[in-house]
């Protein structure tokens, strides 16, 4: 394991509109919504609980935006207390809708992967959720617009502001795949945070790789898990918002032990980490901002035949019968990965992934990249399933088997060129 570093690094922006009197400053706003669901719907994440619903709520989820303007041009970081990040088809239409009413051109919109969340790829068609689960319908139906409501929020509360970054190698994740030694690992542990002009925190991101399954399958309510304990911990101490990104975590697994077990004893673990590395920054507004960004597809021929009516039927007792909705994002069996990557002040970069990135792939991002910091994000913009690595899939076992990893083979090393390629380009 490398040393401890501490990177700070500084950003500036226009102002709120085109027209605004005073440009060069550094803007930044925040907003959250409560997506609890009102409803008993399904769970998301283990199939073993099938349709079982949440009986009950033992914190509440929510979806917090951060949007940051620079040189005219606005981006949403949006953490969300979910399995995924949003379908597709509700990526559509938040993203229109944000560049419409707000003047947002790039989104990259998270789920911290809790496995208590509500499933959201149910449909309003016969056999994929209408008639049988209504509500979990009209719950996901309901989800775009209540992003949205705080997306708009955070782009109207923009306000000057002063930026800073720190990250530190941890003992926070493990690899819960490989059997191969040494095993692939991504430690990096990255706290982004905003301050007002005066130094007031205006809010607080967390990046982190860990699958936040601690929870028990059969606990039947839905929470947050140790990502919602540590954003409530920071938020304690800091008396500011806090928000997690959840990063390539295809292999990743807390680093429990009997210090730190549970959600809230794991996430009172990162939160004490991360509250270090937040006291640690000194936040500034830099000179020359620029905001720049770009988004690819990748799309092949899934591993799992996904028209094979015995596969079919195997996914359908995997999970349950109208889980299958999720399919209709693959037509004629190719599965779409999306891959978004941003540059902010020609100095740092965010790279976000559709699915479950295994982390080597987060490390060779990070090494090849030509800048001092490189935050990588999974479940980013849609769900893939897993992306594992080459050597993953030579390896074998879950995540890396076509039951649940379904992009061709060779996919997670093609985004890993393309969004070090696509660095190089924004840095032009």
């Amino acid at each position: 394991m490398l040393p401890s570093r501490h990177v700070c690094l500084f950003f500036c922006a226009l102002a709120l509109t085109m027209s605004s009197a005073w440009a060069g400053a550094f803007k930044a706003g925040f907003a959250q919504r409560d997506i609890t669901p009102s409803a008993a719907i399904p769970m998301w994440g283990y199939g073993a609980r099938h349709d079982i619903p949440a009986t009950a709520v033992h914190d509440r989820l929510f979806v917090k935006v951060l949007v940051l303007e620079a040189d005219s041009v606005r981006a949403a970081l949006i953490g969300l207390d979910l399995g995924r990040s949003p379908t597709a088809a509700m990526m559509k239409i938040i993203e229109e809708k944000a560049k419409e009413k707000a003047g947002i051109s790039h989104i990259l919109a998270v789920g911290s992967h809790t496995h208590h969340g509500p499933v959201i790829e149910l449909l309003d068609e016969p056999g994929m959720g209408q008639g049988k689960f209504d509500a979990a319908v009209a719950y996901a139906q309901s989800l775009p617009g209540i992003i949205l409501e705080a997306v708009y929020e955070a782009s109207e509360s923009l306000q000057d502001a002063r930026i800073g970054l720190a990250v530190e190698e941890s003992d926070l994740n493990r690899n819960r795949h490989s059997k191969k030694h040494p095993k692939p690992i991504d430690p990096r542990l990255s706290v982004l945070r905003l301050d007002d002009l005066d130094g007031k925190c205006l809010a607080v991101m967390v990046n982190l790789a860990a699958h936040p399954t601690i929870e028990s399958v059969f606990k039947l309510h839905w929470t947050s898990e140790w990502p919602g304990h540590m954003q409530r911990a920071v938020e304690k101490e800091l008396d500011a918002p806090c928000f997690f990104m959840q990063g390539a975590a295809g292999d990743m697994s807390p680093n429990t032990s009997e210090e730190r077990k549970g959600i809230d004893g794991f996430g009172e673990a990162v939160a004490v980490k991360a509250l270090q590395l937040a006291k640690s920054i000194a936040t500034t507004v830099p000179d020359n901002p620029s905001l720049t960004g770009k988004t690819d597809f990748f799309t092949g021929p899934s591993r799992l035949d996904l028209s094979n009516r015995l596969v079919s039927g195997a996914l359908k007792q995997g999970f349950f019968p109208e889980m299958l909705a999720l399919t209709v994002e693959m037509p004629d069996n190719q599965v779409t990965v999306r891959l978004d990557t941003l540059v902010l002040n020609k100095a740092f970069a965010f790279v976000g992934a559709s699915g479950e990135l295994f982390s080597d792939l987060s490390n060779r991002i990070k090494a090849r990249s030509p800048l001092p910091e490189t935050l990588v994000f999974g479940y980013c913009n849609g769900h893939s399933m897993y992306i594992p690595t080459r050597e993953a899939i030579e390896e074998g076992g879950y995540g890396a088997d076509p039951m649940v990893a379904w992009c061709p083979e060779g996919t997670g090393e093609a985004l890993v060129d393309r969004a070090i390629e696509n660095i190089e380009t924004l840095l032009q």
